[in-house]
């Protein structure tokens, strides 16, 4: 019975220390695991338009339903490949698609050879996990000297999308093209029609509801990085200074034995 017991225990053994030494590996690389990741998952809604001036339709809506589910995908606030324009308004995709005056009808469109094609998500997403993977590279670089900021200065980061991100779904509730976000006669007022009215109305990129989602996408994912990988890399390097003195330990035992 002894016997039969040895095996199973050194079996047992053997499996642990597998596990410790995949985890302590993961935990020195745990960053590029991440940059890697999230490369991928930025670059994929730009593989989509791609795949779809290739004719490979099939591979491209594969694209676009998964990452459906991660974000609207309205026609107007997403960035265009491989036609005129980087982004069109509403009612320019009226004479391409008759629902592009409805949410679903913006969100199923997914181009034509004459426009070009919509990459897989909005232009808010673009931003903020462009932002994440940008903050990943920086941290990459900073590591061992950035801290998590001050709790105030990560809410001045994280705050701007919520109110952008709430005053536009208030603002879609009159319809599309149809509430203060779209036309922002407010920002006229305040700013005395200092810019042009492409500025103030509508989401082509460079007006101001653009350079708001492009902006606060990119404060929230920098600042989601700077909170949470500083944590995470000291959650690690606990790992590190616990499994190393035992993996060494482990290993002297097995040569002298």
């Amino acid at each position: 019975m002894h016997q039969q017991a040895k095996p199973v225990a050194d079996r047992t053994r053997t499996l642990v220390d597998w596990l410790q030494r995949r985890v302590l590996g993961f935990s020195h690389h745990w960053l590029a695991w991440a940059n890697l990741s999230l490369g991928v998952m930025v670059g994929l809604p730009w593989l989509a338009p791609i795949l779809m001036k290739l004719g490979a339709t099939g591979p491209a809506r594969g694209i676009y339903l998964f990452y459906s589910i991660l974000c609207h995908q309205l026609a107007d606030r997403s960035f265009f490949l491989f036609g005129p324009k980087v982004m069109y308004a509403s009612t320019e995709l009226l004479t391409f698609t008759p629902d592009a005056d409805t949410w679903l009808g913006l969100r199923a469109f997914t181009g034509t050879a004459e426009l070009g094609f919509k990459v897989a998500w909005s232009d808010r997403m673009v931003s903020l996990y462009g932002g994440i993977l940008l903050g990943g590279l920086i941290f990459a670089l900073l590591r061992q000297r950035l801290k998590p900021p001050h709790w105030r200065i990560f809410l001045l980061m994280v705050v701007p999308i919520i109110a952008d991100g709430v005053t536009h779904w208030l603002s879609d509730l009159a319809g599309l093209g149809q509430g203060f976000r779209y036309s922002n006669g407010w920002l006229a007022t305040l700013t005395g029609n200092l810019f042009s009215k492409s500025f103030y109305v509508g989401n082509a990129l460079g007006s101001f509801n653009s350079w708001m989602r492009l902006i606060t996408g990119l404060l929230f994912g920098l600042g989601v990085v700077w909170l949470v990988y500083p944590l995470i890399e000291a959650s690690f390097r606990d790992v590190r200074q616990m499994q190393q003195p035992r993996m060494r330990a482990h290993q002297t035992v097995t040569d002298v034995t």
